[in-house]
């Protein structure tokens, strides 16, 4: 049995890394394939008649672990200097804007469909009113330099924001001056925490000399994650933070107090990291979105009580980011199709307290909204053809 397990594994991952590097050319998400090889995974097993353990509670800890790695690989790649302010200023409002709009749109929209309370509903609205990175930032790979880090940032910022606006709307049963200011608080410490992990992780990155470096590092980063999770504070700020100052150690080497952490010498250790998170990133992405198709049922894709309100959840999406683009003009075209739902909206969307929790908001809704926005996308990038080098120049210069 331990054969075939292994055997299954190593073949499915092997598939996987085809579905990502075959994308390029498909234009087809890998998430909806992995999606669909889970599914198919689960026939197989119940017409063989296997008797499988639960693994559904192990969903939550890969796709906890793989929003930290898909955040800090995404933040490795940024470049932060005077001349991405503009740009990271517009990808910043262009997530926050269409977020904050989308959730309350999307609460009244509950509301009229369930009759619950307008908080309930808009705490339901949160886990779909946010882009996924997971997804984004992987089919960004395949955009020019402009949209490409547009993207990575939006979305970055989307995950973040959304997990702010999360943790104070569906986790606080009053919401009051007190609140705010506890909340306020929380975000004063996480920036004093996030200024002394970053610089003692990168101190231990320069330090440590044994043949097993990056691995701790990696660990430390996640236990100061789910420490800080513990407290309902807004960790991802320290996860893009620290990607933001590895990935920008050559714009910062100049500052005399950085000086002791060596940020040049650092630099060739960085880029082992980024590889070693990369890998880690492909890996535990993988295995989430195989897991979560698995548990996906046929009759919950199809299912006919929630497909009407599916459809007008991605409708409002498309409508309010379009307005949002025109606003902050951007090219609509390819910006306007990268907002696909995924591995954060999963995440949010089981971490609802049951209290709060509407029956009508349920996982074929979800699965419905991830499938559609995924498959615009992938529609999007059909018809998208690559910008030349002059039109990317354009765009720079209008932001």
């Amino acid at each position: 049995m331990t054969v075939v397990i292994i055997i299954t594994l190593c073949t499915l991952l092997l598939l996987a890394y085809i579905f990502d590097i075959t994308s390029k050319f498909t234009r087809i998400p890998s998430v909806l394939l992995l999606l669909l090889l889970g599914g198919v995974v689960r026939e197989v097993t119940q017409a063989m008649e296997l008797q499988m353990p639960d693994l559904y509670p192990i969903l939550p800890v890969l796709g906890t672990i793989g929003l930290i790695l898909i955040v800090l690989e995404g933040a490795l790649e940024l470049e932060f200097n005077r001349s991405k302010l503009a740009l990271i200023k517009k990808s910043f409002f262009v997530a926050l804007i269409p977020m904050v709009l989308l959730t309350f749109i999307l609460g009244f929209l509950f509301q009229y469909f369930s009759g619950y309370n307008l908080k309930d509903c808009i705490s339901n609205a949160i886990p779909f009113s946010v882009i996924s990175s997971s997804i984004a930032i992987s089919s960004a790979a395949n955009l020019p330099q402009f949209s490409k880090e547009f993207v990575t940032y939006e979305s970055s910022f989307s995950d973040i924001l959304g997990v702010l606006l999360f943790n104070f709307v569906a986790l606080n049963a009053v919401i009051d001056m007190g609140v705010v200011g506890w909340f306020v608080l929380q975000l004063l410490i996480v920036a004093i925490m996030s200024f002394l992990a970053i610089m003692g992780l990168s101190y231990l990155l320069g330090k440590i000399e044994h043949k097993t470096k990056y691995a701790p590092i990696i660990l430390l980063a996640v236990l100061i994650y789910e420490l800080s999770q513990i407290y309902h504070l807004p960790a991802l700020i320290f996860i893009l933070l620290f990607g933001l100052f590895l990935g920008n150690l050559s714009e910062i080497g100049n500052v005399k107090w950085l000086s002791k952490l060596r940020p040049y010498a650092l630099i060739s250790e960085v880029h082992k990291l980024k590889d070693v998170i990369t890998e880690a990133t492909f890996l535990v992405r993988s295995l989430f979105f195989l897991l979560f198709g698995y548990f996906i049922k046929a009759e919950d894709i199809i299912n006919p009580d929630s497909l009407l309100l599916a459809f007008l959840i991605v409708v409002s999406i498309y409508i309010v980011r379009l307005i949002q683009l025109k606003l902050s003009k951007l090219p609509v075209l390819p910006l306007l199709f990268m907002a696909p739902r995924g591995l954060i909206n999963i995440l949010l969307f089981l971490a609802i307290i049951p209290a709060f929790q509407i029956p009508l908001i349920g996982t074929p809704l979800l699965v419905q909204v991830i499938i559609m926005t995924s498959a615009m996308m992938m529609l999007g990038m059909f018809f998208v053809k690559k910008e030349s080098a002059s039109q990317e120049v354009t765009e720079e210069s209008t932001v």
